[in-house]
């Protein structure tokens, strides 16, 4: 007897491909890291309501107390601070809680992730980065001002994914990912059918897929995967469609760069 074939989303997941460690970060980085990396960061818990995560502790805010050997340790205070600026609910921008949930897969120094979170503030941005220096990077551009609405996964973004319950996310960006040219290397690439299914069980109906590349063979091979699959419809009317960058998608360093040739973007929607 024939084996029956397995679902894409049962199958098991590659492991993550690319760096984790950088340069020696400055000390002004590390400090950070140290510091505010702990009241961004996101503690995935399995199937919980993502919008939960953008509200505050139920006994209180995330405060800071020293050890005895100097270390900052997380506690809990039993009533939050009203100014504290990382309290969505009691933030200018929060009043309550956020309306949606976006997921940024491979935030790299965070551009675009920040820009989006200042200009959706009633939107939680879950950032995923596995590279150390990116997120470091990030921080340093919030250090001042951390927007109530973001939180950071420092680590593979299928945890977030695979944690999520159905229908839980607005919106899902992958810009500019390693596009891994060498044929060996496809497998590594992040968008595989696989990932498609276990997008499609996370994102609304209605909601919207957001990618873009510099690597046209990588554009072309998540174009092909993206009409092939059931659940996604490509947004598309015009060569404008994949050539011009919509007004509201901030532009990332990486992008300016062009490394690879000219940057195309491609926005597809969750089928109902």
């Amino acid at each position: 007897m024939t084996a029956k074939p397995e679902p894409h989303s049962q199958r098991l997941r590659p492991r993550l491909h690319g760096r984790r460690k950088g340069p020696k970060l400055s000390p002004h980085k590390e400090e950070l890291r140290r510091t505010l990396l702990p009241k961004l960061a996101l503690k995935v818990v399995p199937n919980a309501d993502p919008q939960g995560y953008f509200s505050p502790p139920p006994c209180g805010e995330v405060g800071e107390r020293s050890d005895p050997g100097g270390g900052p340790l997380l506690a809990l205070r039993t009533a939050p601070h009203p100014k504290n600026p990382l309290d969505f609910s009691t933030s200018p921008q929060g009043g309550g809680k956020v309306e949606d949930v976006w997921l940024e897969v491979g935030f790299g120094a965070g551009e675009h992730l920040l820009q989006q979170a200042r200009n959706n503030p009633r939107v939680g941005l879950i950032g995923a980065e596995p590279y150390e220096a990116g997120v470091a990077k990030l921080l340093t551009h919030m250090a001042h001002d951390p927007p109530p609405n973001v939180r950071l996964y420092e680590g593979d973004a299928r945890d977030i994914i695979e944690a999520l319950p159905d229908a839980s996310l607005g919106r899902v960006f992958l810009l500019f990912p390693d596009p891994w040219p060498k044929t060996r290397h496809h497998r590594r690439r992040f968008v595989q059918m696989d990932l498609l299914d276990r997008l499609a069980r996370v994102m609304n109906p209605g909601a919207e897929f957001r990618f873009a590349s510099d690597d046209a063979p990588y554009f072309e091979w998540t174009l092909e995967r993206i009409s092939a699959h059931p659940d996604f419809e490509w947004q598309v009317s015009s060569s404008a469609d994949w050539l011009t960058r919509p007004a509201d998608w901030p532009q990332t360093r990486y992008e300016a760069k062009e490394l690879h040739g000219k940057p195309a973007y491609l926005r597809a929607i969750r089928k109902a």
